[in-house]
């Protein structure tokens, strides 16, 4: 009886908490309609105007005039603010940075709505025989790097249209016109692949064009400029901090002149009517290396030109930038092509596109001598070491990552190693190098990228359109060059996860990947430039000059022993932190005899002595020719100049 009791009153309770659920209310979802149309390859009628006021340097801020004709008896205007930029491959449109955003009619202001789904599009009410809208917003450039790319300084400015300018929805942006001006602070001197330019005062004006074209054509203007003319209708446009970065010896001229002919003599055809390279040589304004079909945006250090052989390191930014006429631009994958900056772009063949890029613009760096025998084979050697150590090539495949644009944003990552960033670029581009050697190899040197270069890249001379390609015309075109399964050398290289090292092309080149005490020029370069150290091989861990974390390899020494990201290396073995401290430390626990490093590790407010028992002593990736005598290896004959030596200046 007591057990019968017991049960009765839980019956009860659960009917009634049954009833009490199935009285819960349970909304249905409202309906989500797409009220912005999709593009069209139609004429936009009219012609849109887009004037610009950057000349307050000051407060950095663009103040822009914007009008847009309107079709006769439209009752609305639809205006996007571009959100998948060309060459960021996600969703980079800032557009928390347009502010003070008004439409008038007439002079008189109209009433305007964001689309609540499509939060880049403005709903633009009109008048009755309206005939045209006028915008009139603000974009409030970043003043400090925490915000953001810093566009402006008080000698110079990157002025990128898409960021500062509306289009209407329902047009391929191809079939858009616009004329475009800006005006400049006093005295200044712009530099931009536009056409018609003229100028009265410090206003610019440019012949009318069409959107797609005036987004994929940027300004670089400074107080401090000079040019070059390179050959072939290319410029090399130069803005710097001060007038004495500007003395560039004729040899540095001689290689970006060297970087023309050598693409020229790779691709087979130049695809532009005329080339500018934009150039910033500046630690005030925001680092950037974008492309362009007819320019591309670079900064490098403001001591570029006259610390020559110090920055060579960083001389790969132009090759890459300026091989990306070719590789990205002309010949573009089919799913990174889309007819407005609305449409989402869909990245599963970035390694063709930045993978094949990085490839051309190591071989051109190297081809014209803008980066030497010691700096590319040092480059290849870091690529290539670092994918030996990472994790995260277990679960993720290269073609994955080239959806980390859209969702990891470029953000720092907690374990890089393990999560894996965008290396599409350089894995993408051992990929490529294998690709060349395979040729070479199959063909007895009959044959190699650059006959794939001619045939993917050279036809129709002079054409800056696009040309999208899927993954099957590459296999169709090295087929047609050296018969090979390279269907499946792409799947498992580029699309399978668990895949080894990509070290194949390196050793089918002659030259093998071996790890010695001190860094290759390379690696060297770079962690003076930044004041880092390296250990990334050894104990897993990068640090900046006082000791800070700034990575940590995922189950590395460091890691198993709890040393992440933000702690701080105060001591090592009892002595204060230093480099060369940890470096000598690491040395002397080489080996069977060697003993644990004694590490003190502020993390937080806390302090722990650590004990990490690591033997193998520092560790720096090269590579090394082991090919036997001296004739020129097949990594060798790809990186030689192609210039006849009678064009050498």
């Amino acid at each position: 009886m007591l057990k019968t009791f017991a049960v009765a009153p839980l019956l009860l309770a659960l009917s009634v908490s049954s009833q009490a659920l199935a009285a819960n209310s349970a909304p249905m979802a409202v309906p989500i309609v797409q009220t912005v149309p999709d593009a069209q390859d139609v004429a936009y009628p009219g012609t849109m105007t887009l004037d610009i006021d950057a000349s307050d340097i000051t407060r950095r801020a663009y103040r822009v005039t914007q009008t847009i004709p309107v079709a006769a008896g439209a009752k609305e205007l639809i205006l996007l603010f571009p959100q998948w930029l060309p060459g960021n491959h996600g969703p980079r449109g800032p557009l928390a940075e347009l502010v003070g955003v008004q439409f008038f009619v007439d002079g008189k202001p109209v009433e305007w709505k964001r689309d609540r789904v499509e939060v880049y599009a403005f709903h633009v009410k009109l008048p009755a025989g309206a005939k045209e809208v006028v915008a009139r917003f603000i974009h409030t450039s970043p003043l400090d790097s925490r915000e953001g790319r810093v566009t402006m300084t008080p000698e110079m400015l990157n002025l990128q249209w898409e960021k500062m300018s509306l289009y209407p929805a329902g047009h391929y942006v191809r079939r858009i016109r616009v004329k475009p001006s800006v005006t400049l602070p006093e005295g200044w001197t712009p530099a931009t692949a536009l056409d018609g330019m003229s100028m009265a005062g410090n206003r610019a004006t440019w012949a009318e064009t069409d959107y797609e074209t005036l987004v994929d054509s940027p300004i670089f203007a400074g107080k401090h400029f000079r040019k070059w003319d390179l050959g072939q209708k290319v410029t090399l446009n130069v803005v710097a901090d001060r007038p004495e970065l500007l003395a560039a010896k004729p040899e540095y001229i001689a290689a970006h002149s060297a970087l023309v002919d050598e693409a020229q003599i790779a691709f087979g055809a130049n695809h532009f009517d005329h080339y500018d390279f934009l150039l910033a040589l500046s630690d005030k304004i925001g680092g950037i290396g974008l492309e362009h079909h007819r320019s591309s945006e670079n900064q490098l250090e403001p001591d570029a030109f006259t610390a020559w052989a110090a920055n060579e390191w960083d001389r790969n930014l132009l090759p890459h930038e300026y091989a990306h006429s070719w590789s990205g631009k002309f010949r573009r994958p089919a799913r990174l092509w889309t007819p407005d900056y609305r449409q989402p772009m869909q990245g599963d063949l970035l390694w063709t596109y930045e993978g094949q890029d990085q490839f051309w613009g190591l071989v051109l760096a190297a081809r014209s001598g803008l980066q030497g025998k010691d700096m590319v084979p040092g480059m290849l050697a870091a690529w290539a070491g670092g994918y030996t150590q990472q994790p995260g090539r277990e679960w993720r495949s290269v073609e994955d990552t080239g959806f980390d644009p859209v969702f990891a944003a470029r953000k720092a990552k907690p374990y890089p190693s393990l999560a894996r960033n965008e290396d599409y670029y350089t894995e993408g581009a051992l990929v490529w190098l294998e690709i060349d050697q395979i040729l070479r190899e199959g063909t007895g040197g009959k044959r190699s990228i650059d006959d794939f270069a001619r045939a993917f890249f050279g036809m129709n001379p002079g054409d800056w359109g696009q040309i999208p390609f899927e993954v099957d015309e590459i296999i169709t075109k090295l087929n047609a060059l050296y018969p090979y399964d390279w269907a499946r050398l792409i799947d498992t290289r580029i699309n399978q996860p668990g895949q080894p090292a990509p070290l194949n092309g390196i050793e089918k080149g002659g030259y093998r990947l071996v790890w010695k005490e001190e860094p290759n020029p390379y690696t060297k370069a770079v962690m003076d430039f930044s004041k880092s150290l390296s250990l990334a091989n050894s104990i897993g861990l990068v640090l900046d000059k006082e000791g800070k974390v700034t990575s940590s390899r995922w189950d590395s020494p460091a890691f198993n022993a709890g040393i992440v990201t933000g702690a701080q290396i105060i001591a090592v073995n009892g002595a204060a932190y230093s480099a060369d401290e940890i470096k000598k430390a690491i040395t002397a626990a080489k080996g069977e005899k060697g003993a644990p490093l004694e590490l003190l590790v502020k993390r937080g407010s806390r302090y722990d002595t650590i004990m990490l028992d690591y033997r193998d002593g520092l560790r720096f990736p090269w590579v090394e020719r082991v090919a036997p005598g001296k004739a020129p290896t097949g990594l060798d004959l790809l990186l030689q100049p192609r210039r006849p030596v009678a064009a050498k200046k």
